[in-house]
């Protein structure tokens, strides 16, 4: 029997999972191909080759990247590698921050952005602010709360007593509580404060008093500073209804705090007014470590085992909602930033096989997880980075493997198209700035900036 040939005009469907080889009766095989490598899907059906790459700078290791946009005119990409950040402008690197974190914690740093500071968080390193005061110069320093957020992490029943109430005073405690990590970190007995200066043993410390205190007796009402050398840090945050939102930290991590309106890094919960900062945990039948926080239509809160809409218009602390949407965890071994396109936010998903759209639906008042990569299973791998090229609706995806496949996505005309670029070494990062897509990849043992260039 002579081979058939067809003409195909259209591959809105991609490159299809060996799975769906055979199956004639789908919409998707009319409009799929078994292989697509180095092409782009056109939103319209067409393909086109896939642009080369033209090396920028050797990196100094694996990094990953930050796109930072100040204004139209003024957009910067940020390389954060081991121990250093590398500032490049217009293709060129115009400066260098030190920064406190190792190759093993580059995966779990998060960020977002705010005019020209750029905030960092990973859960065991103190939060990261980064302000730039001109085009060649970088500042870098801890964040400096104006309230911070505390918690009891100790049993109700321990008590606390003061030597004294104003000055250098000694903490007793009734039963174990103090490490050597909390010199630095701040208590509240009854309200008023005092910081941690040394630590003597598990029931004895000094501390220098803030406010003076109500007295010396020993009392229950006592609570510390909820991030700290000794219980982490926050894990995530991001900027929503004119509020910081910190997600998580290592010992509480499905907590969500909100930061004053208007006041970024005051975290004081006061009486519960309109514009006073908000806490509260995520409590559920399953784990749900927070991953990341998107601020979108709502506030939208990935953790590792569920999707929550926060919902109140605005959020106060009196009118905030929380509810869960979808079951389907975000990834735990590192942090990808969701992204959004075109008002849906596409995360990875926690089993590594999987993209998901999470998009809000009118007709049910709520969010749906839809998976994009149902008939493309076999080019998802572990996602670690994403980008998304809104002029030419391309979605990049850099995957643990090494690989790069792109998602051509348009949801107006419902295409979801998959392809693969075959690539010399490995990408590690990529990230879009100014419609320009740049990647990190390791060749021959080196690490280099790279950006798609169609000459």
């Amino acid at each position: 029997m002579p081979a058939l040939r067809r003409v195909k005009t259209s591959f809105t469907a991609g490159e299809l999972s060996p799975e769906l080889m055979g199956r004639p009766d789908l919409r998707a095989y009319e409009n799929g191909a078994r292989f697509l490598r180095n092409v782009f899907i056109l939103p319209t059906g067409g393909i086109v080759r896939r642009p080369g790459l033209r090396h920028l700078a050797a990196l100094p290791g694996l990094a990953r990247l930050i796109p930072f946009e100040f204004s139209t005119e003024q957009t910067y990409l940020l390389a954060l590698s081991a121990g250093s950040i590398t500032v490049f402008r217009d293709d060129a690197a115009v400066a260098t921050i030190a920064v406190p974190y190792t190759r093993a914690q580059l995966a779990q740093v998060a960020w977002t952005q705010s005019a020209d500071t750029l905030l960092l968080t990973h859960p065991e390193v103190a939060p990261q602010r980064i302000t730039r005061t001109g085009h060649t110069s970088w500042q870098i320093a801890p964040w400096s709360f104006v309230a911070e957020p505390f918690y009891r992490f100790a049993d109700a029943a321990i008590t606390l007593a003061a030597s004294a109430v104003a000055g250098t005073v000694t903490l007793t405690a009734s039963a174990a509580v103090f490490t050597a990590l909390h010199v630095g970190a701040t208590f509240r007995l009854g309200g008023k404060r005092a910081r941690i200066t040394a630590v003597a043993s598990a029931t004895s410390a000094t501390a220098l008093v803030l406010d003076t205190l109500a007295g010396t007796a020993a009392t229950a009402s006592w609570d510390e500073s909820a991030f700290s050398a000794v219980h982490g840090f926050p894990t995530c945050c991001c900027f929503h209804q004119d509020r910081l939102v910190l997600g998580g930290s290592r010992d509480l991590p499905n907590r969500l705090w909100l930061s004053r309106s208007g006041n970024l890094f005051n975290f004081d919960l006061g009486t519960g007014l309109d514009d006073q900062a908000i806490e509260f945990g995520l409590m559920s039948d399953q784990v749900n470590a927070i991953r990341a926080v998107f601020s979108g239509r709502h506030l939208q809160v990935f953790t590792s085992g569920a999707e929550w809409m926060v919902s109140g218009d605005p959020l106060t602390p009196g009118n905030i909602q929380l509810n869960r949407q979808t079951r389907v965890g975000s990834a735990t071994d590192r942090i990808v930033p969701p992204v959004d396109v075109d008002g849906s936010t596409i995360f990875a998903a926690r089993g590594g096989k999987s993209l998901h759209e999470f998009v809000y639906t009118d007709v049910e008042q709520a969010y749906q997880a839809n998976d994009l990569a149902l008939v493309s299973r076999h080019l998802v791998d572990r996602p670690q980075a994403m980008a998304f090229d809104q002029t030419r609706r391309l979605l990049h995806i850099a995957m643990a493997d090494g690989s790069l496949a792109t998602l051509t996505i348009y949801r107006a005309e419902q295409v979801t198209a998959w392809t693969r670029q075959e690539i010399a070494g490995a990408v590690r990062a990529v990230a879009e700035l100014d419609g320009a897509v740049y990647l990190v990849t390791e060749r021959a043992g080196g690490f280099g900036l790279e950006r798609f260039d169609e000459a």
